[in-house]
């Protein structure tokens, strides 16, 4: 009993020195993979690079101590960062502290209904993401992932289109007006680093190799080189008017944002008190003020564009940097070689401390220590439009890991429980939110470490949660200088493991329609980027109206002889069908959905065979009969005999024979017309079905033994 609640307990059953060895080396290991890849996902997930160490603090060790698999390793993930991305950005900045605080609740949200999914054994859900779905949205998640590296990798910034795909154009013009050589160069190095180390010796740690030579170099060659200079320092009065006008756009949109609130309380409480006139002004006053909002909003775009696209070169005047837009310097002077731009974003500009980068971008300060506990702000309005998000990611994250998890305990003979495991990685994500982390999951690749580490129980996890505590106290200021653009290259080489063109093919042979679902909601996954739920919920739609036609019209094959003398589909082997005699299967569950149709296939027969005597219905796919379908097969007998014809059943199984016994049509049918197996029936029916017909070449006079008449 006390192993269900504490899995953790089983662990120690035969524990040995050999097997706390090998799970401590496991733990470092997968560690030294996690510590850089968590810091590239949180920015993946528009958090600071340091809340991905946070989210890979306690959920390894709870999903560990309270999961099923002895080898998973949970933490940030490439897709479930994707999607937190892209659940948050609508409503807040990436980065914000609102936008953070966002991303703590999701993550309690994601843990809740993980564990809730848990605790009431319902795993199964799980089951609405088909593999055709979950195919086709991995490798739209891993192109789109890997493209939104694209800006880190060239050294450009621009601001995200309404689309994910008009995103990437502008990066390619920007890139094309300008790249930043030494931070392509930087990520092309840890590229070069990761792939030749794996091609080496793939037990190697080869992402913390890149790390800790592209970090050294960039310390060493000074990399990053900002300055804070005053508005009077940049000798552009169209560069100067830009930044002016760009200030004044975004104090406009922050004023007309508390005006917009103001009046959405008006609207509201005019709606409470049945005040329709009030209640029209106020909707009036709100579009008029979205209407100025997206006019603002434009502007600043152009703006920010314009001041982005301006490129400086440093001249030194007193002791002191000027800086010139490129070919306008004074003739004569003597430039510091660099080229400038200067840092915009969504916020005001001071004017008189304005970040200009010579170099190229870095982590920065990471802060020392660990995040403090608490738990995160329940606001319900906030909670209530985040579910569908969260219940998206913790299905998808928990599909993930599940997939991971059997794979290992296929080589390893571990009893995996899917509840169990839902209630560990809910408990994770719940316990890792009150620590600053966002939402966590099973990692396929630090898992595949863990596994060839040799590690034996989930004490290898808390030993990585030990090795990550330890960074976040001692070692956080070694990772300034690492460049964004290696962090880029971590995820864009992390994320080419998801995409699996043979995974369309593979459901194509399968099923055509299971591979149309797969591309359908690969497409619609690309074009509606960064919505990322649109092309889920497009894929499980699909899979569900194929449930549901499947369902409705399940296949109803006719039976006839073979050559082996057997029956089978006529149509599928082309064979030929007793005119007196229809043996009739029906594939399938007999429910109020496709009652209606077996009548109408039963009907169908009854019209176009004009010497039918008898049908022979086989139910052996018949594994279920409600209400609607036992009034449907007692509407189909009555209309069968009182045509003249007569019917009988083949291969009722128990569940089926009792409702029929129950609702008295096992009395209807008679007892004698209830046959074992189809070959039974055919026996016993035969002569009468052909007493005054005649029929000199039936296919079936020879079945089970049959001669001419």
């Amino acid at each position: 009993m006390l192993t269900k609640v504490f899995p953790f307990l089983g662990w120690f059953r035969k524990y040995s020195g050999a097997t706390l060895r090998a799970d401590l080396i496991s733990g470092l290991t997968v560690a030294l993979v996690l510590i850089p890849q968590s810091m590239a996902y949180a920015q993946l997930a528009g958090m600071p690079a340091y809340y991905g160490l946070y989210a890979s603090l306690l959920p390894p060790m709870v999903a560990a101590l309270f999961g099923s698999s002895r080898q998973l390793a949970t933490g940030p993930v490439a897709v479930v960062s994707l999607m937190t991305a892209a659940s948050l950005e609508p409503l807040a900045t990436a980065g914000s502290s609102g936008y953070i605080a966002y991303a703590l609740l999701l993550a309690f949200l994601v843990g809740l209904f993980q564990f809730l999914l848990g605790v009431l054994r319902l795993g199964l859900v799980v089951n609405f993401l088909s593999h055709p779905v979950v195919n086709g949205f991995t490798n739209a998640a891993a192109i789109i992932i890997a493209s939104s590296q694209l800006s880190k990798m060239f050294g450009v910034y621009v601001d995200k289109a309404e689309l994910h795909y008009a995103t990437i154009m502008r990066v390619v013009s920007s890139a094309i007006h300008y790249t930043h050589w030494p931070t392509l160069g930087m990520g092309v190095l840890a590229f070069a680093i990761m792939v030749g180390l794996r091609k080496i010796n793939p037990k190697i740690p080869n992402v913390l190799c890149a790390v800790v030579v592209t970090t050294v170099l960039s310390w060493a060659v000074g990399f990053n080189h900002d300055a804070t200079v005053s508005i009077d320092s940049i000798k552009s009065p169209e560069v100067q008017k830009m930044i002016t006008e760009f200030n004044k756009s975004v104090v406009g949109i922050d004023t007309l944002a508390q005006q917009r609130t103001a009046t959405v309380a008006k609207e509201e409480e005019a709606k409470q008190g049945h005040d329709m006139v009030a209640f029209y002004d106020a909707e009036h006053d709100l579009n008029v003020i979205n209407y100025e909002v997206n006019l603002l909003k434009h502007k600043s775009h152009e703006y920010r564009k314009g001041i982005r696209d301006s490129l400086f070169s440093g001249v030194e005047s007193d002791g002191k940097l000027a800086f010139y837009l490129k070919g306008s310097e004074p003739a004569g002077v003597e430039t510091d070689g660099r080229t400038w731009r200067l840092k915009v974003g969504n916020k005001v500009l001071k004017t008189d401390s304005l970040k200009m980068m010579g170099g190229g971008a870095v982590v920065g300060n990471v802060p020392s220590g660990f995040p403090p506990l608490v738990l995160p702000n329940l606001d319900i309005k906030v909670m209530l439009r985040l579910l569908p998000f969260a219940v998206i990611i913790s299905l998808l994250g928990f599909m993930e890991a599940i997939s991971i998890a059997k794979a290992m305990a296929a080589k390893t003979g571990q009893r995996l429980d899917p509840n169990q495991e839902l209630i560990g990685q809910g408990l994770a994500n719940m316990v890792g939110s009150c620590a600053s982390s966002y939402p966590a999951s099973g990692s396929f690749s630090r898992s595949a470490v863990n596994l060839q580490a040799g590690a034996v129980t989930g004490l290898s996890s808390v030993f990585t949660t030990v090795v990550v505590a330890v960074a976040l106290l001692f070692f956080t200021p070694l990772l300034y200088h690492l460049p964004q653009a290696v962090l880029a290259a971590v995820i864009m080489m992390a994320v080419i493991g998801l995409i699996n063109a043979s995974g369309f093919i593979h459901a194509w042979k399968a099923q055509r329609y299971d591979g149309a679902i797969s591309i359908i909601t690969f497409v619609g996954t690309l074009s509606f980027a960064p919505h990322l739920d649109k092309g889920i919920m497009i894929g499980v739609v699909l899979s569900l109206c194929v449930f549901l036609y499947k369902s409705m019209r399940p296949k109803v094959a006719e039976l006839s002889k073979n050559e082996d003398d057997v029956l089978r589909d006529a149509t599928t082997h082309g064979l030929k069908v007793c005119d007196h005699i229809a043996v009739v299967r029906f594939d399938g569950p007999l429910f109020f959905a496709n009652a209606s149709f077996l009548e109408d296939q039963i009907t169908d027969r009854m019209m176009s065979m004009k010497k039918l005597q008898h049908i022979i219905l086989v139910c052996n796919g018949i594994n279920d009969i409600d209400a609607s379908g036992e009034e449907a097969l007692s509407l189909i007998v009555d209309n069968v005999r009182s045509a003249g014809l007569d019917i009988s059943l083949t291969g009722v199984n128990e569940q089926v024979m009792e409702v029929l016994k129950r609702t008295h049509l096992f009395e209807k049918i008679r007892e004698d017309h209830i046959f074992v197996d189809a070959e039974t029936a055919l026996c016993s029916t035969h002569a009468s079905a052909h007493r005054d017909g005649t029929e000199p070449d039936c296919p079936l006079t020879t079945y089970c033994g049959l001669k001419g008449a």
